[in-house]
């Protein structure tokens, strides 16, 4: 089955991670909520009736909000909400004290809030980076071993330093994974982003060293020989054609300085049948124009970077899509708008599984056509099936 991809390249990795990350903490406050349920039943006991529907709303309903905010399209909202979590765990240890009625719990039971404090720690990282998770983590350990030797009528000292350095020690495993994990996302981003640079520059020395050669030619076959019959005193109209289609190449290839506003669409689409033939001299070029488009202008920015797109998907078909495809190339002009249609019958992909990684798509067409006002770019291909990149613009109507 052929599939249809614009090449959009995705939301940030390090957005993603993140989000996936927040998604199996709040599943952690649901899944510990049940056994901790009974611990919190007997801590209710010892405090003011307000506090216990207080803490459990504050704690596990902050996390489902938590949960909530990574659906949001902006990732800042899952940081805040990962924030509030942490702060309100905090906040809940605190409000324990003025809530306490002096009763005891039996000294092998332990007070619920040191069963759970890895989870608010994991929210802290989600929202903060560097050391802060591993500062807020030592921190919220000490308040709440400290607080459960009192509740248990223990002496502060009596295994204090060992309980917190256990309880610790496991919580910081994942609390250090986690803070790894995320920041491997990150590193992925900017080197995405690193390589994506490099990719873009590549294309445009390419481009640019085409240019070159197109520039080379036209002095070749239009200057050298235009010149040359002048000089043999050949004034037929043959001549003065060639003269003329020498003139306004060399017109189109003005950058700056040009006060029109563009080219003519037959200019335009020459610059795209030379693009083609450049990097297949035998691909099958056929023009569709409308009758109403031979006095219509185009930038000659759009008709550059289309022509570019038009060779860099080209040169992909050449590379990837076998010896013996069969490539086409449609242009369709109309006023204010270009549609290239570049085709093969090659032996195709799969464009969901390759996604940003080649980068022949991702940022030399794709990234190339969406950073034109009014560009795009489509890929549809599957295995065995060939493929067919299409390259539109059309003219903003601002």
């Amino acid at each position: 089955m052929i599939r249809r991809v614009r090449f959009d390249g995705g939301g940030p990795a390090a957005d993603r991670f993140l989000r996936v990350f927040v998604r199996f903490v709040v599943l952690g406050y649901l899944f510990y909520l049940l056994p901790v349920a009974v611990y919190i039943v007997d801590a209710a006991a010892l405090v003011a009736a307000w506090w216990t529907p207080l803490a459990v709303t504050a704690v596990v309903g902050s996390a489902l909000m938590m949960g909530a905010a990574t659906f949001h399209p902006d990732v800042r909202w899952t940081r805040r909400t990962a924030a509030v979590n942490a702060w309100l765990f905090v906040a809940v240890a605190v409000l324990w004290w003025p809530a306490w009625n002096g009763g005891h719990l039996a000294a092998e039971d332990y007070l619920w809030l040191t069963l759970v404090p890895g989870l608010p720690a994991l929210s802290a990282v989600a929202a903060w980076r560097t050391w802060r998770p591993f500062a807020y983590l030592a921190a919220v350990e000490v308040l709440v071993h400290t607080t459960d030797r009192v509740v248990r009528d223990l002496p502060v000292d009596h295994h204090l330093l060992p309980d917190i350095a256990f309880v610790a020690t496991y919580s910081v495993m994942f609390v250090g994974a986690a803070t790894v994990g995320l920041g491997a996302g990150r590193t992925l981003d900017a080197t995405i982003a690193t390589t994506h640079a490099m990719a873009s520059a590549a294309a445009a020395a390419e481009a640019k060293s085409a240019e070159r050669a197109r520039f080379a030619a036209l002095v070749h076959d239009r200057v050298m020989s235009t010149l040359l019959s002048a000089g043999r005193r050949e004034t037929d109209e043959r001549v003065v054609g060639q003269a003329r289609r020498a003139v306004a190449e060399l017109d189109d290839l003005r950058v700056g300085s040009d006060p029109e506003p563009g080219s003519g669409a037959d200019v335009a689409v020459a610059r795209l049948r030379s693009a083609a033939t450049e990097i297949d001299e035998n691909v099958c070029f056929v023009v569709h124009a409308s009758p109403d488009c031979s006095t219509a202008l185009y930038p000659r920015d759009a008709v550059a970077t289309v022509a570019a797109a038009l060779a860099e998907a080209l040169r992909n078909s050449v590379r990837h899509a076998g010896a013996a495809a069969v490539r086409s190339v449609t242009v369709d002009v109309a006023p204010g708008a270009l549609t290239v249609t570049v085709a093969d019958d090659g032996v195709g992909f799969d464009p969901a599984r390759i996604g940003g990684r080649r980068l022949g798509i991702a940022v030399s067409i794709g990234a190339r056509m969406r950073a034109l006002d009014g560009g795009d770019a489509t890929v549809e291909s599957a295995p065995r099936e060939g493929t067919i990149v299409t390259l539109t613009w059309r003219e903003s109507l601002r």
